[in-house]
């Protein structure tokens, strides 16, 4: 990948010292003012460790090691994490809090919404965490941020806002749950909700948790309800049913109100067509991008993966188009081996 890498943070415990002084300084869940087992909603909350080849897509961006968490959410060993957790992993062994370990197999990873899907091996000797219903979260409770390792990694989080959110990789949720202060642990932990229900699976640390335009540190989590739309595709096809969003291969940044293409992936859709880091994104097909937001919902609405766009760009003070015959991301990946 050419031009400026950033991470997901797959590897949270190497960041942990960041973390540590608002990690220590979190309120903590009181088990006895609240109306469920803590220990029962905790206990499905995995540690997952995940090895990918060195030659796999995604390795030249997340690495080949990777580090978080998993929730088991049924009997039969179906775990649910973040998607960059798995994404061409070789091996994936899943650690329950009791000291059970048990390998896994990838089912899907949902490029979409982000979720990833696998299931354990061997019993882990835990119940699975029931689903509910991330609609039902409202700005300024409080719910709990779980991550594997029990009590002693559960803090209180305020839900500071449930809005839009637009990343870097062509990336975005119409609504996405924003809560402080930020879990040091945050990669496919648990946001569990006041009846002890898995509602949101961590994402990301962010410094814009709050609307507004005051800088606040915390945690994206995807809403349970979009994995619930997608649950039977992705188990019976390993994706989605319906076809494939546009992928360019761009990495990119809002910055003094314009996109800026940050870098580009190697033996992608904007590679080819010679798109370069440094480059100003100005216009899909003729019109004016305003934003990330923008940009994706231009691409994505112009047809599914493998329709050309075509992309108005300043480069070094001058404007030119380039034409970029898009792709389907997952077919850059190795497959999960079920599917």
């Amino acid at each position: 990948m050419s031009g400026i890498k950033e991470a997901n943070g797959h590897k949270p415990l190497g960041l942990a010292h960041v973390f540590d002084p608002m990690f220590t300084a979190a309120s903590r869940p009181e088990p006895g003012q609240l109306t469920f087992d803590l220990d029962a909603a905790l206990a499905p909350i995995l540690n997952l460790q995940s090895r990918a080849p060195d030659d796999a897509f995604s390795s030249s961006y997340l690495g080949t090691e990777r580090e978080g968490n998993g929730i088991l959410i049924s009997d039969d060993g179906l775990v649910v994490t973040i998607g960059y957790l798995i994404a061409e992993a070789e091996t994936i062994i899943l650690t329950a809090n009791n000291g059970v370990t048990a390998h896994a197999h990838a089912i899907a990873y949902d490029y979409e919404t982000g979720f990833g899907l696998l299931r354990a091996a061997g019993d882990l000797g835990v119940k699975p965490i029931e689903l509910g219903n991330s609609a039902d979260v409202i700005e300024q409770e409080t719910l709990i941020i779980g991550a594997r390792g029990g009590r002693g990694q559960a803090i209180n989080a305020i839900v500071v806002s449930k809005r839009e959110f637009a990343g870097y990789w062509e990336y975005m949720l119409d609504e996405a749950i924003f809560t402080t202060p930020p879990h040091p642990h945050w990669s496919g932990s648990a946001l569990i909700d006041d009846s002890g229900k898995l509602v949101g699976v961590g994402s990301l640390f962010v410094q814009d948790a709050s609307e507004d335009d005051t800088p606040e540190a915390g945690n994206m989590f995807l809403p349970i309800d979009l994995l619930k739309f997608v649950m039977d595709d992705l188990l019976k096809f390993g994706h989605r049913s319906s076809p494939a969003r546009p992928w360019m291969g761009l990495y990119s940044m809002e910055t003094f109100g314009r996109v800026l293409i940050t870098s580009i992936s190697d033996r992608s859709p904007a590679e080819e067509a010679g798109v370069e880091p440094g480059d100003v994104l100005l216009a899909v097909n003729g019109l004016q991008v305003s934003g990330l937001a923008d940009l994706y919902r231009k691409v994505w609405g112009s047809g599914d993966a493998g329709v050309t766009v075509s992309l108005g760009l300043l480069r070094d003070d001058k404007m030119i188009n380039v034409s970029v015959e898009t792709a389907d991301r997952s077919s850059f990946m190795k497959q999960p081996s079920s599917h």
